[in-house]
C-alpha cells in the first residue's frame, strides 16, 4: 500500500470537530426522526425507525456528545434510545439478525456513558430478540427470513460485529446464555467464511438438516470467488473483536490475514473499490470500508504487542488522511463521508442497486468512530 504519511495531530483534531458540528446541524431533521441507510443526491431522507442501520445515526450523536460534552447531543441521544426502546418493544422489523449494529452504538453507548436504564432494557431486549435467530443445528445466528426456510439456512460475515451485544448482556445478566451462543457462531464463521488467502464470503449456506456446511456465495460482492469489501472489513474488525473476547491465537492470525488482503488491495489514495477484486478503473468506491478498517485495526493496535500495535496505528492513521483529504463531506451535503457503496448491482450477484456513490450511516459512524478512537486512544468501545 501507499506510504504516505498519517494525519497529523493538528489536522485529526480539526477533522473530529468539523465532523462533530456536522453532527450539530442534523440534528433539526433527525433528533425525532431516522437517517435512511443512505443518502440521495448526497441528502438523507428523513425516515420511520425500521431499518437496519438505525443504531448508526445515534452513534454518531453519543461520539459527538463524548468530543464536545453539548448536552445537546445528550438530549437526542436520550430520545432515539426511547424511540429503539418502543421498536424493540413493539417488535418492528427485528427479526433478523441486526440486533448488534441496531442496539450497541446508540443504547449499550447510552447506558455506557450515562448509566440510563431505559437503554439498557432496550438493548437487553434486543439481545433477547437475537437469540430467536439462533440456529442449533450447525451453530449460527441465520441472518434473513423465517427460520424454517432452508432457502435462507445461513449467515454473513457481517454478524461478527452484531455478538457483542451477546457478550455485553451476559456481563450485565450473568445469564450465560448470550455468550455461549456468540462463541458458537463466531466458531461456526471462522471455520467457513473465511478463506485460507484471507479473503471472505459474504453469506454462507448450511444444511438445515445435518448442520454440514453446504456452499459460500455472495449477496453484495461481485461474484462469489471474489472478496465484497465492507464483508472484508467486518472480517477485520469481527475478528479483533472476536480476539479481544477469546484471547484466542487463531483470531489473532485470522485478522493478521484478512487485514493484509484488505491492505494489499488498496489503491493509490488508499480508498477500496466496492468489491476487492477491482484495483484500477471506474469502478464505484466504498469508503466506508475503509473507516471499518481504521476502527479494526486500532481495536487491535490495543490489544496486541508494542511493535504491532505501533504498526496498526500508523496504518490506521493513513487510512484516515485519506478520508479526511478526499473523501469528508463539506458544504451542503449530508452526512460525514461521500463516496460510500451500499449495494452495488452485478452479473452475479442478487442485490438490489441502491446507494451507490454516496453517503451511508454507517460510514459516516466508523469514520467518527476511527477519528475519536485516534484522538482519544482511552475510548473505551462498546463493541
Amino acid at each position: 500500500m501507499n506510504e504516505e504519511l498519517g494525519i497529523r495531530n493538528e489536522e485529526l483534531k480539526a477533522a473530529l470537530d468539523l465532523a462533530v458540528e456536522r453532527v450539530r446541524g442534523f440534528l433539526p431533521r433527525f433528533t425525532y426522526h431516522s437517517q435512511n441507510h443512505s443518502s440521495v443526491d448526497n441528502v438523507y431522507p428523513a425516515v420511520d425507525n425500521n431499518q437496519w442501520t438505525a443504531g448508526f445515526w445515534p452513534g454518531q450523536i453519543w461520539l459527538a456528545y463524548l468530543h464536545s460534552g453539548d448536552p445537546i447531543f445528550k438530549y437526542a441521544g436520550l430520545i432515539q434510545s426511547e424511540n429503539l426502546l418502543a421498536r424493540i418493544k413493539a417488535k418492528v422489523e427485528v427479526d433478523h439478525h441486526d440486533m448488534g449494529f441496531l442496539y450497541t452504538p446508540s443504547c449499550t453507548a447510552a447506558w455506557e456513558i450515562l448509566g440510563d436504564e431505559r437503554s439498557r432494557e432496550a438493548a437487553i431486549l434486543a439481545a433477547d430478540q437475537m437469540l430467536t435467530r439462533f440456529q442449533p443445528m450447525g451453530g449460527f445466528f441465520q441472518a434473513w427470513g423465517t427460520m424454517d426456510d432452508a432457502n435462507n439456512y445461513r449467515f454473513i460475515i457481517d454478524c461478527l460485529m452484531n455478538l457483542p451485544l451477546l457478550y455485553w448482556a451476559t456481563k450485565q445478566t450473568g445469564n450465560p446464555e448470550y455468550a455461549e451462543k456468540a462463541t458458537i457462531h463466531a466458531k461456526t464463521c471462522l471455520a467457513h467464511s473465511f478463506r485460507e488467502d484471507g479473503s471472505q464470503f459474504h453469506t454462507f449456506f448450511m444444511n438445515p438438516r445435518t448442520g454440514e456446511p453446504v456452499r459460500g456465495e455472495t449477496c453484495q460482492g461481485y461474484a462469489d470467488d471474489s472478496s465484497w469489501a465492507r464483508g472484508q472489513a467486518w472480517a477485520i474488525y469481527g475478528a479483533a473483536v472476536m480476539y479481544r473476547y477469546s484471547g484466542e491465537q487463531v483470531w489473532l492470525d485470522t485478522f493478521n490475514r484478512t487485514a493484509a488482503y484488505f491492505l494489499e488491495r488498496l489503491p493509490n489514495d488508499l480508498v477500496p473499490y466496492w468489491d476487492l477484486i477491482f484495483t484500477e478503473g471506474d469502478e464505484p468506491r466504498d469508503s466506508s470500508s475503509s473507516a471499518i478498517v481504521a476502527c479494526g485495526l486500532l481495536e487491535m493496535a490495543a490489544l496486541v504487542g508494542e511493535e504491532q500495535s505501533a504498526e496498526l496505528k500508523a496504518v490506521a492513521r493513513r487510512l484516515a488522511a485519506a478520508l479526511v483529504t478526499g473523501y469528508a463531506a463539506t458544504g451542503d451535503t449530508d452526512g460525514l463521508l461521500l463516496h460510500g457503496t451500499y449495494s452495488k448491482k452485478s452479473p452475479y450477484n442478487t442485490c438490489t442497486p441502491e446507494g451507490v456513490d454516496e453517503c451511508l450511516t454507517w460510514g459516516d459512524y466508523f469514520y467518527l468512530e476511527a477519528l475519536l478512537r485516534l484522538h482519544r486512544p482511552d475510548w473505551k468501545p462498546y463493541w
